[in-house]
């Protein structure tokens, strides 16, 4: 069942490469913040890597000045999502950038996608959450193949 507006975010161990793999729960991006998390398929693929992470690197600022915390999740590995974060120069103090490994939170969140029909396995939809306190208040998933109401632009709207 896919999460719903007014559900908690569920537990989840995620990772990020931080002298090492490091672990980082949802309770730990979560708890006593509002936070924008935003799920890509997949880093270095070309949507994800043009304009959806772009977006929120340009638009970073904005959501900081509305006490916003900004993370990206994929479905890949600590290290994949570091060597994006630098190849996209991600600021190191201000979006997250979290590896999903095996999927646990977005399958978690009833959000999985079915790639193995393109060679990717299983993957997470491209969408984003605003959540306070771990309390999802406002979901944007895409249909496939589109990318609109995920960007970091429609969700900084969605957010006045």
């Amino acid at each position: 069942m896919t999460i719903q507006i007014g559900d908690h975010i569920p537990h989840a161990i995620l990772n990020v490469l931080k002298d090492g793999v490091q672990p980082v729960s949802t309770e730990d991006v979560f708890a006593g913040k509002n936070v924008v998390m935003f799920s890509v398929p997949g880093a270095f693929t070309p949507t994800c890597s043009a304009k959806h992470l772009p977006g929120y690197i340009q638009h970073l600022d904005e959501f900081k000045a509305k006490g916003v915390d900004v993370a990206c999740i994929a479905v890949n590995d600590a290290f994949v999502m570091d060597a994006w974060a630098k190849h996209q120069h991600v600021p190191e103090d201000g979006l997250s950038m979290l590896a999903d490994g095996n999927g646990e939170l977005t399958h978690a969140l009833g959000l999985e996608m079915d790639g193995t029909a393109f060679g990717l396995g299983k993957r997470g939809k491209r969408f984003a959450l605003y959540a306070e306190d771990g309390v999802v208040k406002q979901l944007f998933v895409e249909a496939p193949g589109e990318f609109k109401v995920s960007s970091a632009e429609h969700v900084l709207s969605a957010l006045d």
